[in-house]
């Protein structure tokens, strides 16, 4: 069965912002409230923040990007989220970009397959209380974590190419998507992370699918929002390459024209709400178990009430 959660659909400038968003997934049938990478205030503050008001819920990060966090300290906050929050928690994380790499570490991963992998495995022996590999080419730690109970930790991997699915299914517990077509994740994704499972002899990991959406209202502009939300991820090649095998036309020198190619094909998705819950009905043909409403184009171009407003009225569509 599909389950639907939200992502914080705007960039909070105070941790009490995010009071509306935790509560709508405490009183509905949403599953947990996820976070991107943010750069101003820090996911993971944000949400222990949240749970000491007493909105303890569900939460997970789609992605934190490996470049800001040791493997180690991403242990230990999450970790930390789960024992606090009383819930599960799915630690995500990815590479990001190549350029925020060489931002970041003077220089990109030379392979981004065997940093993800050197990453999820040291991860993985963080929270089993085992040592890690000191011989790692990216992430050389020589560490065990004392034992600490806690609610379980789901170790997702950003995922937007036939590869790193591949990768994904022999370590990761949650394949995490964004702007990704529904007919490409039954086509490509899908298949490449039973194919990493099944090498590995574990359980596929969960598919889960932010999904980009705005209600048509009067004089809204789907590409304006597509264009706020989505331009830095048009003009990553990473993304720039799976929509193209994904048979969307993007040019990352035109972000604009992206925007509005995804709008389109219906990535981006919009319309009334019977288009927008038909949209989202190919997320769960295609073997989705998890739609992550992401309505940051609303809170972008109108602000966090609006979107708040609008998540719920979506919500009670698709869970009612």
């Amino acid at each position: 069965m599909t389950r639907y959660s939200a992502l914080i659909p705007f960039l909070p400038a105070r941790a009490e912002q995010l009071v509306p968003v935790a509560a709508l997934v405490q009183g509905s049938a949403l599953h947990r409230l996820w976070s991107g990478q943010l750069l101003g205030l820090e996911a993971h503050q944000v949400f222990a923040h949240t749970a000491g008001l007493g909105l303890r819920i569900p939460v997970g990060t789609c992605v934190s990007l490996m470049p800001l966090r040791n493997p180690m300290e991403a242990v230990v906050q999450a970790r930390s989220l789960a024992r606090i929050t009383g819930h599960p928690f799915v630690a995500g994380i990815g590479p990001g970009a190549t350029g925020f790499q060489r931002a970041v570490l003077g220089h990109p991963y030379r392979s981004q397959l065997t940093a993800v992998r050197e990453y999820l495995i040291a991860f993985r022996a963080l929270l089993d209380g085992v040592e890690t590999d000191a011989g790692a080419e990216y992430f050389p730690l020589e560490a065990r974590l004392t034992d600490l109970p806690h609610p379980p930790v789901e170790l997702g991997a950003g995922v937007l190419r036939p590869r790193m699915a591949r990768l994904a299914g022999e370590l990761a517990d949650v394949a995490l998507t964004w702007l990704t077509p529904p007919a490409y994740l039954r086509e490509a994704i899908a298949p490449a992370l039973a194919e990493g499972a099944a090498s590995a002899g574990r359980p596929m990991p969960e598919l889960t699918a932010v999904v980009h959406v705005a209600l048509r209202r009067p004089g809204r502009d789907p590409v304006e929002l597509a264009t706020r939300v989505a331009s830095g991820h048009l003009t990553a090649p990473h993304y720039t390459d799976m929509l193209h095998r994904a048979g969307i036309p993007v040019d990352p020198t035109d972000p604009a024209a992206g925007a509005r190619a995804l709008v389109d094909a219906g990535v981006f998705l919009t319309g009334d709400l019977d288009q927008v819950l038909a949209g989202l009905a190919a997320y769960r043909a295609a073997g989705v178990r998890e739609i992550v409403l992401n309505l940051s184009g609303v809170g972008l171009a109108e602000g966090p009430a609006v979107a708040v407003r609008e998540l719920a009225e979506i919500t009670e569509a698709v869970t009612g």
